[in-house]
């Protein structure tokens, strides 16, 4: 079993692909770019800020196609400006959408 340092349920899981974004129900998707996902989270960059407690809709796209894309629903718990004008946006995963 591999150790878990973080004493987290879901072991993090680093990406480096492309997302979308978008408030719930919203129609404007803003670009980002994933750092890590997890079971019930994920962090992300983006040159546009999000208030935590807003729900978004992230759509991810790998790059490979052996790995299928994810639509998620996510509520924002942290927005931190980084480096370049970027931000980086955590959120918890409440949902998955179907994409069929």
């Amino acid at each position: 079993m591999i150790p878990n340092e973080e004493k987290r349920y879901f072991s993090r899981m680093r990406t480096d692909c492309k997302l979308a974004y978008k408030p719930v129900g919203g129609t404007s998707p803003v670009g980002g770019s994933c750092i890590n996902l997890s079971g019930s989270g994920i962090l992300f960059r983006s040159s546009t800020p999000v208030e935590p407690g807003k729900a978004i809709e992230v759509h991810i796209r790998p790059t490979y196609r052996i790995t299928p894309p994810l639509t998620a629903f996510v509520e924002v718990i942290r927005c931190t400006a980084g480096g370049d004008q970027e931000y980086e946006i955590a959120g918890a995963i409440r949902g998955i959408k179907d994409d069929e």
